[in-house]
């Protein structure tokens, strides 16, 4: 196998020319708008179970042609509600919209105008009679295919976020007429994206959770639940406060079904083995297309392991991955410039994905415009700031390296053990005086956490309770591709920790004024996150029976971090941190062992001393993967 270096310009030569793919004529960009150009229909489809779920079709006015069917299930609304009331977007993307599809926007069961209950991640079962979010999406196509008109018989999914998870939950067992999904930002199992981290709860999560728990008596078409309001502008505090985190239930009131659940399965149990969706993409006939964004605060994990897992248990199905320079979402925008936090990535990217990658995916098999696309991985160096399309991911000629971490606080790049002798170093961690996961000034309240993907971590290394390790400047580019596996040799006085690794990319003194930021910070010493991870330690051996440590004996902790595509660029510095708190963007380990960290105790809160062991063989390294690029 061998990766492919493309360019913007010729990657439009890999897909299909624009030429090939303009809107019909009958929908000129200059004139189209979606109430002129669609019909609005309201509609309960019938699932096998009785039930029915509220879609809205928007079709084409042009009746002379036949479309596909493009379809979007969502639990937050297929808002707004009645005949003449139109959103501003109907598909994944104008120039789709402009390209003849008949889009259906579904409200899944048990959420807004549908019926039924409400059930997180639902479970995939193989029983036909049962229900799933497959048979559902299952129903609902056979229904489209026999209700309405101008159809050409293609189906096709997209959907980003808890959608996305909607989308890859359509693929077992799936209508043979569905023959292209694009999970986007999907969803793929709650214990490792979104609400958990190895293990970790994501305390930034909590004002979410009020959105997924609480079920509706009938159908509405208005919010039924309330969100939480903080008692407090100061997020820290609000959060430090919150001891034991069980007892915030109060408030979101009652009947919130999954902060109980979140508190009453601290481990990974069966209620959360059940919902993955993982083991279950089998059998996939359907043309798949995952994207995701190497940035994404909410699911980095998805994206990766939903196409790690069709292409493991597909070996023949057509399955791609496009991961780009993007926050959660963010290449469905309309924003000219690429950007997260303080970083830029480039102009028009969003843009360059909808017209010459999302389009032609859907376009070639829904309408047979145009090639199938070339590449199995379209992935964005997030360092070079340029594209590259790969035949495999991650790619074959890819090299293990090692990160060796030694006493002085260096960095040896090698594909060899580190050459050291023994040695240690010592921090204490303490769960009452936290390590902040981005500078404080800039914590704060929202519905998820975003822009720390890529903040500057110089507030981190100048703390005694963050172990830092950098290279020397670099001579030459280095360029790290897939997953990476940080695996430590610890010893604690406590009975339980957490532990946090960081990769950072540290730009040179003399990078460049502010001008260099579209938020005008000083990029100059920038130390940019690429990639974090959390475990928590008690899960170290089993993510289902979690045991203690013992204090003073040594013990190995290996922490995966997802996948990256990074350049580090000559006269700039490899950086690691290695911490054991991250407040308040994961819950606090109280580092005293107790059955549910949940129902931990103020007093159960207290400081250790953690010892991470370094050089020879067994010595504390992170093992990368290293590619040579044109």
């Amino acid at each position: 196998m061998r990766y492919f270096p493309i360019s913007i310009s010729l990657l439009v030569s890999l897909l299909v020319s624009v030429s090939l793919i303009a809107p019909a004529s009958n929908l000129k960009a200059q004139s189209f708008s979606i109430t002129r150009n669609y019909s609005k229909s309201e509609v309960r489809i019938p699932m096998r179970d009785g039930k029915t779920l509220h879609a809205t079709i928007y079709a084409p006015r042009d009746t002379s042609k036949k479309y596909p069917i493009m379809i979007n299930r969502t639990p937050y609304s297929v808002q707004p509600y009645g005949p003449n009331r139109y959103p501003r977007r109907v598909g994944p993307s104008e120039f789709l919209e402009q390209s003849g599809f008949i889009f259906v926007r579904q409200d899944v069961r048990g959420r807004w105008n549908s019926e039924g209950n409400f059930d997180n991640m639902r479970p995939n079962v193989d029983d036909e009679s049962k229900i799933d979010e497959s048979s559902d999406t299952y129903d609902t196509i056979d229904w489209l295919l026999k209700n309405i008109a101008n159809h050409n018989g293609r189906v096709g999914m997209w959907g980003i976020s808890y959608p996305g998870f909607y989308t890859a939950a359509a693929l077992p067992n799936h209508h043979p007429a569905l023959v292209a999904a694009s999970p986007q930002a999907p969803i793929s199992d709650f214990y490792f994206d979104d609400f958990h981290h190895h293990g970790a709860y994501l305390l930034s999560y909590f004002i979410a959770t009020s959105t997924f728990g609480y079920q509706h008596n009938s159908p509405q078409k208005s919010l039924w639940y309330r969100s939480v309001r903080p008692t407090s502008r100061d997020a820290w505090n609000y959060y430090l406060n919150m001891i034991p985190v069980a007892d915030a239930y109060g408030q979101y009131g009652e009947n919130n079904f999954f902060w109980q659940q979140l508190v009453d399965h601290p481990n990974y149990d069966e209620f959360w083995q059940s919902r993955t969706i993982l083991p279950h993409l089998k059998n996939i006939k359907s043309n798949v297309m995952t994207v995701g964004g190497w940035f994404d605060a909410e699911d980095l994990y998805g994206p990766l392991n939903i196409y790690r897992s069709i292409e493991k248990q597909n070996p023949n199905a057509f399955n791609t991955l496009v991961m780009g320079p993007w926050s959660h979402g963010d290449w469905s925008s309309t924003k000219s410039q690429a950007v997260v936090g303080n970083v830029a990535f480039g102009n028009n990217l969003s843009d360059f994905y909808q017209r010459q990658i999302e389009g032609p995916y859907f376009l070639h098999f829904l309408k047979d415009i145009g090639e199938k696309p070339k590449y199995e991985a379209l992935m964005y160096d997030t360092g070079a700031k340029k594209w590259h399309a790969f035949s495999k991911w991650p790619p074959a000629a890819a090299t293990p390296t090692n990160l060796n971490l030694s006493k002085n606080k260096s960095i040896e790049i090698s594909t060899e053990l580190p050459s050291a002798e023994p040695s240690s170093l010592q921090f204490v961690s303490d769960p009452n005086n936290p390590v902040p996961y981005r500078a404080r000034k800039d914590i704060g309240f929202g519905f998820t956490p975003r822009a720390y993907m890529s903040d500057d971590q110089r507030f981190a290394s100048a703390r005694s309770d963050v172990l830092t390790f950098q290279t020397e400047p670099l001579q030459q580019p280095v360029t790290l591709v897939g997953d990476i596996l940080a695996k430590l040799k610890i010893s604690t006085t406590g009975t339980d920790a957490d532990w946090i690794v960081k990769l950072i990319d540290v730009y040179p003194q003399d990078y460049g004024n502010t001008n260099r930021s579209p938020t005008g910070a000083n990029l100059n010493g920038y130390q940019q996150m690429v990639r974090s991870e959390v475990m928590r330690g008690r899960f170290r051996n089993s993510y289902s029976n979690p045991e203690p440590f013992s204090p003073g004996q040594s013990d190995i902790v290996n922490v995966p971090l997802q996948d990256v595509f990074h350049t580090f660029r000559p006269g700039h510095r490899i950086m690691i941190h290695i911490q054991s708190t991250w407040f308040p963007l994961i819950d606090r380990n109280p580092q005293t062992f107790v059955p549910n960290i949940f129902k931990a105790q103020r007093q159960d809160y207290q400081a250790a001393t953690h010892t991470v062991f370094l050089g020879s063989d067994e010595g504390s390294k992170i093992e990368v993967k290293q590619i040579q690029l044109k």
